[in-house]
């Protein structure tokens, strides 16, 4: 491949504020160095890593917020504040919310996906106010206002994983509370519990779910009422709903979509039908959106972009493996599963299967805050012994 000289930069913008963004910059940094200027435009000023706010309302963790400018420049990266509205891959330029343009020699579009209710008068994980009322739950269910509750996973629900955290943590949040006349009930249209993982992790959840006392309903959700769930013939009768928020698409305006708003891509992330256009994350078209899968989309997206621009590699194509932790309120369970038609084993296990141990496995992303947030990666204690197992340091 031809060499670039640091004249001939190429002009590489990053639209995205969340893990595919910051996961492809990263990689970009460390895959194609001076060959690419980097430009991230983001609409907020700071990446929120997300994924242990789910434990906020039992004081078990929290999300964290790092500026976006400070990790850009740890990478030599340029921040645009401003929200991407147009796509002219003609003229090879991208148009923000407030008029601003910026032109570009490649594009990576990684905004995410927007979050809507599934259902009314239900407790909406991740959505505004949501920590607050989950609190509120909390309390009504040890002051015996509440006694039923059902956890809900709608039929468009992507992932399921954060409430079956949520059940199980709130199952140990009353009983230490010595609430015994509670029900909770998990409801899911899958037909085992987390049976994207494969039978060892579902049984593993399912003993779980039954040992906290939790109720596994599993079947198409045929309508939610305020104070009741109908799960095929079963009426499930509750005084709370909790459940996960459904996604569509931010169908943005020059980019292909499908009927949902998505963008449809190759195993490169080379967007359907446009030259030199990338998506990576949850903006993507496919049927599964987690923060681990993002990353990996946005692996295989910055290597095709690296090499296009000159790097000196081979484009391993997005093979989907699908990786969780779940907080139950003690002892953490990890899974593996491969997704889609990636051939690979499935996991389950009491103790971490990937390296750094992080909620969100990623190749780059998660060492990096790893190192930010303790300020220490490389240093390797004096008396440290090797462990008896072999981590799964997280790559494609």
């Amino acid at each position: 491949m031809t060499e670039q000289t640091p004249t001939t930069r190429s002009s590489v913008v990053i639209a995205g504020g969340g893990v595919a963004a910051l996961e492809a910059l990263i990689a970009l940094h460390d895959l194609a160095g001076d060959r690419v200027e980097l430009t991230l435009v983001a609409p907020a000023p700071e990446f929120i890593y997300r994924p242990l706010s789910v434990a906020e309302p039992f004081c078990l963790g929290h999300a964290t917020h790092h500026s976006l400018r400070d990790i850009a420049r740890d990478f030599g990266a340029d921040v645009v504040t401003g929200a991407l509205a147009e796509v002219d891959a003609n003229d090879s330029r991208v148009v923000l919310a407030d008029g601003t343009e910026l032109t570009y020699d490649s594009l990576l579009v990684a905004v995410g996906a927007r979050a809507k209710p599934a259902f009314p008068n239900a407790i909406t994980f991740g959505a505004d106010g949501a920590p607050e009322a989950l609190a509120g739950l909390l309390a009504d269910l040890e002051d015996g206002y509440a006694k039923r509750v059902a956890f809900v996973v709608s039929d468009r629900a992507v992932w399921s994983l954060p409430l079956y955290e949520l059940a199980l943590m709130t199952a140990r949040d009353v009983w230490a509370a010595g609430m015994d006349r509670v029900d909770l009930t998990v409801v899911s249209p899958e037909d085992r519990p987390l049976d994207i993982f494969g039978p060892e992790a579902s049984t593993m959840v399912a003993e779980l779910l039954a040992a906290e006392r939790i109720r596994y309903a599993g079947g198409r959700v045929a309508h939610v009422e305020h104070n009741a769930v109908l799960v095929g013939d079963d009426r499930i009768e509750v005084d709370r709903i909790v459940t996960l928020p459904e996604l569509v698409g931010p169908d943005i305006q020059g980019l292909p979509a499908d009927d949902d708003g998505f963008i449809p891509v190759d195993a490169h992330g080379r967007v359907t039908g446009l030259i030199g256009v990338y998506a990576a994350g949850d903006v993507t078209a496919g049927t599964v959106k987690q923060g681990g899968l993002a990353a990996q989309q946005a692996v295989a997206a910055a290597e095709a972009i690296a090499a296009r621009h000159g790097a000196d590699l081979d484009p391993e194509p997005y093979r989907p493996i699908l990786r969780g932790m779940l907080l139950t309120g003690g002892r953490e369970r990890w899974m593996r599963a491969p997704s889609g038609d990636t051939p690979a084993p499935t996991q389950a296990s009491l103790q971490a299967l990937w390296w750094p141990p992080t909620k969100i496995a990623t190749r780059y992303l998660a060492p990096y805050l790893m190192g930010r947030e303790a300020e220490q990666l490389r240093a390797t204690p004096r008396d440290a012994r090797p462990v008896s197992r072999r981590l799964e340091f997280v790559s494609h």
